[in-house]
């Protein structure tokens, strides 16, 4: 069942009106309504090409939250082969909000590491909607240690409201362990490419993205803040939100300008879950790219230029 959006409401009720059409010629074999129904697929079809051509930050917000987008299990279980998950910081406990493991990509071994939602309320609950606490950031760590020992890519997925900030989560080095895992990012002597696939929100979202090369679906969103807790500080009104996603400039196209991001993923014509295996599809080739221009690297080079990128980030568009 299609899951439709507050700008969504004209589209909803256009193919709701077809899936009736069709659903009246099946109970009925005398009404032939085929006609009227393609045509209204037609009308659907142009208004979602002519919403997605032009969606505000707010939207893009909307959508980067979307719950039928694919998550970061998703694009392991088909991009991924021979997929040994790890689990533990060794120190305290196992975060599900952050999956990770060794696998292949195109055959090649690699380190995968993920913010993981869930798809259900049940799989919410238990990831903690993807916000990590700071087990999941030191298993990262330990992750990311493990891949340069012994040679390996990493690949992160980036989709995170932020952080936990519970008490808990502050007891156990909130802070520290998302700067460890910023700091391994951008220690280790291994290519490390990222996707931010939907959310990327604040230190939770940089504590992976602290890449070689980094991309973002085309409707993604990458910010320091969330829109209402940006428009709850600035105005004191969450229902400013809107005006504050404009002011943080948080789409793909924006922070592409000004060099924050490598690349921006083109998604279908709708959003990631319109077409989800398309979706994901379009990212492994982003991935397989970012880790051909990475290729023959030596550990020095890589984080030499990896140092340099985030000197320099922030200065163009400027």
């Amino acid at each position: 069942m299609q899951n439709y959006l507050d700008f969504e409401k004209g589209l909803a009720e256009i193919e709701g009106k077809a899936a009736e059409l069709r659903a009246l010629s099946a109970d009925d074999a005398k009404m032939d309504i085929g006609d009227e129904a393609s045509a209204l697929d037609r009308k659907a079809a142009t208004l979602l090409s002519d919403l997605y051509d032009d969606l505000s930050p707010w939207q893009k917000a909307q959508v980067a939250r979307h719950p039928m987008r694919p998550h970061c299990k998703d694009y392991i279980e088909a991009l991924f082969t021979e997929y040994m998950p790890l689990a533990g910081d060794r120190n305290f406990a196992e975060d599900l909000a952050v999956l990770g493991g060794l696998a292949r990509f195109n055959d090649q071994p690699v380190v995968v590491i993920g913010h993981e939602k869930g798809s259900d309320t049940t799989s919410r609950i238990s990831r903690n909607f993807g916000m990590a606490r700071p087990e999941g950031y030191r298993k990262a760590v330990r992750l990311m240690d493990l891949a340069d020992r012994f040679g390996l890519p990493v690949i992160t997925l980036v989709d995170t409201p932020g952080a936990y900030p519970g008490k808990g989560a502050e007891e156990r080095g909130q802070s520290e362990a998302i700067a460890r895992s910023t700091e391994k990012c951008l220690t280790i002597g291994v290519p490390l490419v990222s996707v931010i696939i939907g959310e990327g929100g604040s230190g939770g979202a940089v504590a992976f993205a602290t890449a070689d090369r980094l991309a973002m679906l085309e409707h993604s969103i990458y910010s320091v803040i969330s829109p209402e807790g940006c428009a709850s500080i600035l105005w004191k009104d969450a229902e400013k939100m809107r005006e504050a996603a404009e002011a943080l400039r948080l789409t793909a196209q924006d922070l592409h300008k000004l060099g924050v991001i490598d690349r921006i993923i083109e998604e279908p014509t709708g959003g990631a879950q319109r077409n989800r295996d398309d979706a994901i599809q379009r990212v492994g080739r982003a991935i397989s790219a970012m880790l051909g221009e990475l290729a023959g690297k030596d550990a020095d080079t890589l984080r030499k230029n990896r140092r340099q990128k985030f000197i320099d980030m922030g200065k163009k568009g400027l």
